[in-house]
């Protein structure tokens, strides 16, 4: 983190870590790294992180004398430094280790959002858990070079995979998303999903396509699942979200008429909301018991924003 930065109350925002990219081609000093007694780990299991549990405390760090007993890792990736020098790496393992966690006192396995949903970790520790499961998602998802289908290798401490077939380097993906409230004076464009919990309702979203710019994806997206046409679009704040490795990028957009037609393929309903209602979706209080997306969401705060009138979310009418 740089002295610039500020902490953030949007889930997984919050990474300290210094990556010391620089490095990370340097096999011999990330070797030394991850031999020193003060290194520390994550520990995954499949796609599932492991905690250490005593009584109400939840550990997800563990020490050089715990991970040796775990034996050889599918992957192992550098993730940075912590402020006080400490390395941090990720270690990943097969499935098959869910029996021996389960069986053994003191550990657990938590998928990463039900840990960020309870609140499990401090904010450092839950953006540095979502960088190492961005990272894991993409190793696991890309074992097959792209350019010509043979196996790849991971190389540069986590960092990239190498085909030796046919000397292409693949880096990690990262896929934007915009989010966004669109708005119409004292109301606010919701809908909801098929999948969401009853009664909840979000910002729309939508993937970035190429060739497009932040705001134009940003009044496609409305377009396309509401039918609502939008002029000015003014960024609010972004938000790693590493499931598996997007980048939400939150947005408000003025609205230019309030017709609603819903695409019932993207959406299974839609509708403006004012922001009396959305306060109390917020609080848990809306009368029709409908609510909002959890605070870990960067839904959540463009919701809490708009129910605020925080001034400059637009800019002025012309």
């Amino acid at each position: 983190m740089y002295p610039f930065d500020r902490p953030s109350p949007i889930g997984f925002n919050l990474n300290p870590l210094n990556r010391l990219s620089e490095i990370r081609h340097d096999q011999d000093y990330v070797a030394g790294l991850r031999s020193e007694e003060s290194t520390r780990f994550f520990l995954f299991v499949g796609e599932i992180p492991v905690l250490g549990v005593r009584g109400d405390a939840v550990e997800p760090l563990f020490t050089q004398r715990q991970v040796a007993e775990w034996g050889e890792p599918l992957a192992d990736i550098f993730l940075g430094q912590g402020e006080d020098g400490t390395a941090l790496f990720a270690l990943a393992f097969d499935k098959d280790r869910a029996d021996r966690v389960a069986a053994t006192p003191g550990l657990e396995m938590l998928d990463l959002r039900s840990i960020a949903l309870r609140g499990l970790v401090p904010p450092p520790l839950l953006g540095e858990l979502g960088g190492a499961n961005a990272m894991l998602n993409w190793h696991r998802r890309h074992r097959f070079c792209a350019n010509c289908g043979a196996p790849s290798r991971i190389s540069s401490a986590g960092w990239r995979r190498d085909c030796d077939a046919c000397g292409a380097q693949h880096f990690p993906r990262v896929d934007p998303v915009v989010i966004m409230l669109a708005v119409d004076g004292d109301r606010c464009l919701l809908g909801r999903q098929q999948r969401f919990a009853a009664g909840m309702y979000s910002a729309l979203a939508g993937f970035l396509e190429p060739g497009e710019t932040i705001e134009a994806a940003v009044r496609r997206e409305i377009h396309e699942e509401s039918g609502i046409a939008c002029s000015d679009v003014s960024y609010f704040a972004s938000q790693p979200w590493p499931f598996p490795s997007s980048l939400m990028i939150g947005c408000f957009a003025r609205a230019l008429d309030t017709d609603i037609v819903v695409d019932t393929t993207e959406l299974e309903d839609a509708r403006w909301f004012t922001r009396a209602e959305v306060a109390a979706m917020l609080a848990g209080t809306h009368p029709q018991g409908l609510s909002s997306p959890k605070p870990y969401a960067i839904a959540y705060h463009l919701l809490k924003a708009y129910s605020e009138d925080k001034p400059g979310l637009l800019p002025p009418r012309p």
